[in-house]
């Protein structure tokens, strides 16, 4: 005698779906915050590293390259890494998943690591604030002593 699996047993074996990205504006990035879905157009590229094959055979040469990314609400410098540089090319507009904020010298620079992705969208058709450029601003690390 077969029985049918009840409803709570049918909803557990059910993948979950797939949450729709919410896009984040430049504007609205803040330091030591992760997880951000933009949409925004690459204004300069400027390698900063490239490292050519060592001895060692596992170790594949490494390139790095400051980006000024941005959209119509601001601008912000992107460190690309190794083959996110050749997505990234002055001109091209691009979606980036699962982006964070590094701080380098007290600034903010955006990266994607291993668990987000670069891919290169058709032209958004916005005009990029270029006056705002988040990555100017110098933030203090503070200590808040409660009394």
């Amino acid at each position: 005698m077969a029985t049918q699996p009840t409803q709570q047993q049918q909803s557990n074996n059910a993948k979950p779906g797939l949450r729709k990205p919410v896009f984040t504006k430049v504007d609205q990035l803040r330091p030591g915050t992760n997880g951000h879905t933009l949409i925004v157009e690459v204004l300069d590229s400027t390698t900063v590293l490239q490292k050519g094959r060592s001895q060692s055979q596992h170790l594949r040469h490494t390139r790095i390259a400051e980006c000024l990314i941005g959209d119509d609400t601001g601008t912000i410098v992107f460190t690309a890494r190794n083959d996110q540089v050749d997505l990234v090319k002055p001109g091209a507009t691009v979606i980036l998943r699962n982006a964070k904020i590094d701080m380098f010298k007290g600034t903010m620079r955006l990266a994607v690591d291993k668990w987000g992705r670069v891919e290169v969208t058709e032209p958004s058709g916005f005009v990029v604030k270029e006056d705002n450029n988040l990555s100017l601003i110098e933030y203090e690390l503070v200590n808040v002593v409660d009394e």
